[in-house]
């Protein structure tokens, strides 16, 4: 039998579930390529430890930019690594494949996912967007007739959606992501300190000290960088306050799509969503008191889920195992 695999291909990270053994590898969507022939050097986590450090002769890209593929050649071959590792070295058939795709992408964008896949090694390849897979790996009821709201903020987007008897009712889709509060901790810290970090420096600070509203008891954190004025290395010393003040514009953004999903919900569906409350997945969530914020702004009880940072790629991988169930779903989706 072929082996079932679910890809949840992120900006940020990619996580692999295979059928039997859960998610078996998460990493990096991160490729190092050769800048003199092209050829790639390193996937994932070791192409990621080269990010900011690389010589002239190494190129360090992401080839998913707001969750679409923005380069194919590279996310092809960052698949084909993949999924050659998660299908194992002696297979007999090509496995089949279920990739989660933004709830607003293009047609273009889908047959571009789908395509990649199977020119990558495998056999079938089918889609599934992102909230409804993020439902399903968070344990959420979505097969009974009664509204289930799920925010999914990834690394290049937010997925916000209202979810009934297996399929989305109401969605939205906004590229903002973890990245963007990355971009907003590194502008803030040029502007106010005029020290330049990289981006690895800025998502250390944000997993380290960041959070959506004010603490009582501030978080404090050094940060490394090279000063603007000088050139030379500098370190200066910021609190959790900052990073909230710095990331207020990533947040709106999330803020005004969870309204205008709440705003078009069906009456029958909101009565529901007050009743359940919203729940949150993707690596995004586990920013401290983002599910508080979402709450004191829209009166609704926001819960993140367990293991947030690994749903959309559970829930992809299930999919696979129910494609019966979800059939009318993922019907729109196969664009063969």
């Amino acid at each position: 039998m072929a082996r079932k695999i679910g890809i949840d291909l992120g900006t940020a990270n990619v996580l692999v579930y295979v059928k039997g053994k859960g998610i078996v590898l998460s990493e990096p969507s991160v490729v190092a390529l050769s800048t003199r022939d092209g050829r790639v050097r390193a996937v994932g986590a070791e192409a990621m430890a080269m990010l900011g450090r690389e010589p002239e002769s190494i190129e360090v890209v992401r080839p998913m930019r707001n969750g679409v593929i923005a380069d194919y050649v590279v996310t092809e071959e960052m698949l084909r690594h993949f999924i050659g590792r998660a299908a194992g070295r002696f297979r007999f058939s090509r496995p089949e494949v279920m990739i989660c795709i933004p709830a607003g992408v293009t047609s273009v964008e889908m047959r571009a996912v789908r395509y990649a896949a199977l020119e990558a090694g495998a056999g079938k390849a089918y889609l599934i967007r992102e909230p409804l897979a993020a439902a399903i790996g968070a344990n959420i009821p979505i097969a009974q007739p009664s509204g289930n709201l799920v925010i999914d903020i990834g690394g290049g987007t937010t997925e916000v959606a209202v979810i009934s008897l297996n399929d989305i009712v109401v969605s939205t889709s906004v590229r903002v992501g973890g990245n963007r509060f990355d971009e907003a901790i590194a502008a803030y810290i040029k502007r106010k300190y005029n020290l330049l970090i990289g981006e690895r420096t800025a998502e250390a600070v944000k997993i380290e000290i960041g959070s959506a509203l004010p603490l009582d008891k501030p978080l404090v954190t050094q940060v490394r960088g090279r000063d603007q004025v000088t050139g030379l290395p500098r370190t200066i010393q910021v609190d959790s306050n900052e990073i909230t003040e710095a990331i207020q514009e990533p947040l709106e953004a999330i803020i005004n799509a969870v309204r205008a999903v709440l705003v078009e919900t069906p009456p029958e569906l909101s009565s529901d969503i007050i009743d359940k409350g919203m729940v949150m997945t993707g690596g995004g969530s586990m920013l401290r008191r983002i599910n508080d914020l979402l709450t004191d702004v829209t009166g609704v009880p926001c819960y993140v889920a367990d293991q947030p940072a690994s749903c959309v790629a559970i829930g992809t991988g299930l999919a696979l195992e129910n494609l019966d169930v979800l059939y009318d779903s993922l019907s729109g989706l196969d664009l063969t």
